[in-house]
């Protein structure tokens, strides 16, 4: 660790995209799509950032199919798809930052009242919060939900974006192979770590394969997801080496939690519990408020809370770049990062909260984000995201409706 100053705002090289500095809005569910497209309203939502200062913005949970939805509101990342995706990159680009893609299945997360279909998972699994009844994928839907990457990437490149990011985090779908819990299975996806990173490489290759070297490719892994015997940072770390020797990725932006259970593991901070059971269906709020802190858990908040597991990475790694998330709110965290081998940091609520941060930082180095990270954002998922703060924001929204059979911990976002 140096103790010379770096200077975050500086350009950067990822893979084959300069950005114009080091800080990345990071993706936070946004639910601006109802019907799978990209709205003017999603539009507006990432020029905001753009025009705030970032680097590059992320538009997230792009659906790689139908089924592998987890909310309502969410692209669908298909042909259909492509002349308002080429608004979206349009519109950022003419702001002067880069725009990045977040490809997603939700495997476990996908609720069937949804998708019209029974969710997927390594083997069979019931989810502890929704109680929803998870089938074991089959081997040759694994080889087509590989496929189904490779063909948004595919998508991701002709709308001109600069960068997917492959969500293998948060017990998603990908996720969900990594976790010893889940993955119970008997063939060359399941047994040890090799075998249960098999299905992420084989994604990471085939997106690569089809992207060649026109867009960055990131992966948004979990170093741990806080469920006893379920993925912890000692088989994380051997993910990311075998997915670094594969270089297949030009960065890793590393992850806690999931999005199964216990989801506060992942946002630190205050629990909205009373928040959650307003927007649950009636019959669901009453143990929504009794057993909604119980199921999505409580830890409080730390700057930069994620850096003592991220750190272990940084001398693992030996081609693929790292992007540190998590309670980065001010310039002397960005700073913090980049000292400890971080190529790029990650901002999600402060950058809610306000838009024009990075823009605020560079002018007044000693500006603090206003975020109190009452996670109340959180909330707003299920209709459209924002900060509760933020009256142009919250008075204009519309209101969260909540799906049959979603529970408060069944769905979260990088917030």
């Amino acid at each position: 660790m140096t103790d010379v100053s770096p200077d975050p705002f500086t350009p950067a090289q990822l893979g084959p995209v300069a950005l114009r500095n080091r800080i990345i809005k990071a993706a936070t569910s946004e639910g601006r799509s109802p019907h799978g497209l990209v709205t003017d309203d999603l539009i507006d939502f990432h020029r905001t950032f753009a025009a705030g200062g970032v680097g590059m913005t992320t538009v997230a949970y792009c659906c790689v199919s139908p089924e592998g939805a987890s909310a309502p509101g969410q692209l669908v990342m298909d042909t259909k798809a492509l002349p308002g995706l080429r608004r979206l990159t349009d519109a950022v680009h003419d702001e002067g930052a880069m725009i990045s893609a977040q490809l997603g299945h939700a495997g476990v997360v996908a609720p069937k009242s949804l998708t019209g279909v029974t969710a997927v998972a390594p083997s069979r699994f019931v989810n502890p919060t929704s109680f929803a009844y998870c089938r074991e994928i089959r081997r040759d839907e694994i080889l087509a939900v590989i496929d189904q990457f490779g063909a948004a990437a595919q998508v991701a490149v002709d709308a001109g974006f600069d960068a997917v990011e492959l969500h293998f985090g948060h017990l998603y779908l990908p996720s969900s192979f990594l976790s010893p819990l889940i993955n119970r299975r008997k063939d060359e996806y399941g047994g040890n770590i090799d075998n249960r990173s098999r299905f992420v490489r084989e994604i990471a290759r085939r997106v690569r394969a089809v992207v060649g070297d026109r867009i960055a490719v990131i992966a948004k892994l979990d170093m741990d997801d806080g469920l006893p015997g379920s993925i912890w940072i000692d088989e994380a770390l051997r993910t990311a080496q075998l997915l670094d020797a594969d270089a297949t990725l030009d960065a890793i932006e590393l992850t806690q939690g999931s999005s199964v259970f216990k989801p506060m593991y992942l946002f630190r901070g205050d629990v909205p519990v009373r928040e959650f059971a307003k927007v649950m269906p009636k019959a669901m709020r009453p143990g929504v408020r009794l057993a909604g802190k119980w199921a999505m858990g409580s830890y409080p908040y730390e700057d930069l809370y994620m850096l003592p597991a991220a750190r272990q990475f940084v001398p693992v790694l030996r081609h693929t770049k790292l992007i540190l998330l998590g309670g980065i709110t001010n310039r002397d965290h960005l700073e913090t990062g980049m000292r400890e081998g971080f190529d790029f940091m990650a901002m999600g609520r402060a950058l809610l909260r306000e838009p024009d941060l990075v823009n605020q930082m560079i002018a007044d180095g000693s500006v603090r984000s206003r975020c109190n990270h009452n996670n109340k954002c959180m909330v707003t998922v299920f209709g459209r995201t924002h900060c509760v703060l933020d009256p142009t924001q919250r008075y204009g929204a519309t209101t969260p409706v909540a799906t049959e059979n979603t529970a408060p911990a069944s769905h979260s976002a990088t917030l």
